[in-house]
């Protein structure tokens, strides 16, 4: 069994890919506002808000339980609506990952465009399972974003 990994997440949208990289990366209190049974918060924990290099905490729940997420802005593209996140700490890595990233952007499909989630990983060992059901969270957090009428 591999310890290191890479896990993608495809979702069709309606809404314009900017729509998505605009709620994930300027406008947390309305994702707060939008989804608040999934996301509870989103708090600067340090550097300047929505900028690369700032450590946000992320509070949310997953599968009924409320978690935490410190992420790291590492990158941003403007242009192809991508984000990339290190998480530094929460439930989600703390006692089973060395290092976890995850990048969100947006391509065309069809007529249409295609949300990507992007997990790349290393386990501490063996018996940390995959994170199958954080992809799940974030794919159907998009869903749900998607399908609401008020999200812009």
């Amino acid at each position: 069994m591999a310890l290191s990994g890479k896990f993608i997440g495809y979702v069709n949208i309606s809404k314009n890919g900017d729509v998505f990289h605009d709620l994930l990366r300027h406008k947390h209190s309305e994702m707060v506002a939008l989804v608040p049974d999934k996301i509870h918060d989103c708090e600067l924990h340090e550097g300047e808000r929505d900028a690369v290099g700032s450590v946000m905490n992320w509070h949310f729940t997953k599968e009924g339980k409320k978690e935490t997420s410190k992420q790291i802005i590492e990158s941003v593209n403007e242009e192809n609506h991508t984000i990339v996140l290190k998480i530094i700490g929460g439930e989600l890595v703390d006692g089973k990952y060395k290092y976890f990233t995850m990048t969100f952007h947006v391509e065309p499909k069809g007529d249409g465009q295609v949300a990507i989630w992007t997990f790349e990983y290393e386990k501490l060992d063996t018996s940390v399972p995959y994170p199958t059901a954080d992809m799940d969270f974030v794919c159907n957090l998009i869903k749900h974003l998607d399908a609401h009428k008020d999200a812009k």
